[in-house]
């Protein structure tokens, strides 16, 4: 690392702290998603890591490197957040003329938000560690970031730090103030609590050409409103979520049953294409009788094989960090 932008942020120098700290900002913004579940709250959390960083540089004196510092104080901001925080709380349903079937069951994660791909990190930039287990593109799935939100913070922190990062298990007590054992006990206990949370499914991944097939096929379908079509896309268990709301629903007939009373509310959609989380994405716009979209909100879909086995629906207000608009113009 440069020695002359070191010195001059230690001596308060911004321009030389921001030059030094910018190539982690990406990367670390992920991490606060990890560990906070959303978007919002990442933002906050990396803003607190970088203000704290800033603020007690002139005390960093080398002994691990700057990124390794710097999830450090990350980590322990999000830590902090967690404990501090009030939840996002439930929200209730709103669609007027439309009662949704019984759910089955009620959803935990009501505070979770996608990530707009657009802002992950270039892996090629920081290198995950030697110790890594998951996969990067499984570690920013909402599946994934579902399942760490139900971990206790620490264990949460832990798993993070060294399967999805690959740091040592002696950095990590490092960072958390603990020892090895407490750390290789919290990580022990992590895997196994993930491994129950964590829907699993045998399809692999589908390849390029067969995600665009199955999501041109998932347009068409949904704004048509062609439920048979929709129906036919959707893998056995498909499981469909709706964070803020805690409705949650399993199963092909039940998911087709509640799309399907959408769809004979007279409710009608264009879709606008990005993607979320290492998956396809749509923002969702309600067509009015004046010819103005109003943007409802967002989906991302969870793709196995030729299949979609899972469908998130976030709410309105997690469209502007994708750069989408609330409403759209008439055509």
């Amino acid at each position: 690392m440069p020695t002359e932008p070191m010195s001059r942020a230690r001596a308060g120098d911004g321009e030389a702290f921001r030059e030094l700290t910018e190539p982690y900002r990406r990367e670390l913004q992920v991490h606060c998603y990890r560990m906070l579940g959303s978007f919002h709250d990442a933002e906050d959390a990396l803003q607190d890591t970088l203000l704290s960083a800033w603020r007690g540089f002139a005390g960093f004196e080398g002994r691990a490197s700057l990124r390794t510092w710097l999830y450090r104080i990350a980590t322990n901001r999000c830590l902090n957040a967690r404990r501090a925080a009030a939840r996002r709380n439930p929200a209730r349903w709103e669609i007027p003329n439309v009662e949704p079937p019984e759910p089955t069951r009620l959803g935990e994660v009501v505070w979770l938000e996608p990530y707009p791909d657009e802002l992950l990190a270039d892996p090629d930039t920081a290198p995950p560690g030697p110790e890594v287990r998951v996969e990067q593109a499984e570690a920013i799935s909402l599946a994934f970031v579902t399942a760490l939100q139900t971990l206790p913070p620490r264990q949460l922190a832990v798993l993070v730090l060294r399967d999805v990062l690959g740091f040592r298990a002696d950095e990590v007590a490092t960072m958390l103030d603990t020892t090895v054992d407490a750390v290789k006990s919290a990580l022990k206990r992590a895997r196994s609590g993930l491994r129950e949370r964590q829907q699993t499914g045998t399809a692999a991944a589908p390849t390029a050409p067969t995600e665009r097939a199955i999501v041109a096929r998932f347009v068409a379908a949904w704004e048509s409103a062609d439920l048979a079509a929709l129906v036919g896309l959707l893998t056995d268990d498909v499981f469909m979520s709706m964070p803020p709301l805690p409705l949650e629903y399993q199963g092909r007939d039940v998911v087709g049953r509640f799309c399907g009373l959408l769809f004979g509310a007279g409710r009608r959609f264009e879709l606008v294409p990005t993607r979320a989380n290492g998956q396809p994405a749509f923002g969702a716009y309600l067509c009015g009788p004046d010819g103005t979209r109003h943007g409802t909100g967002l989906f991302v879909l969870g793709l196995a094989g030729d299949r979609i086995a899972a469908l998130t629906r976030f709410d309105a207000g997690t469209l502007a960090p994708f750069g989408l608009p609330r409403s759209l113009p008439p055509r």
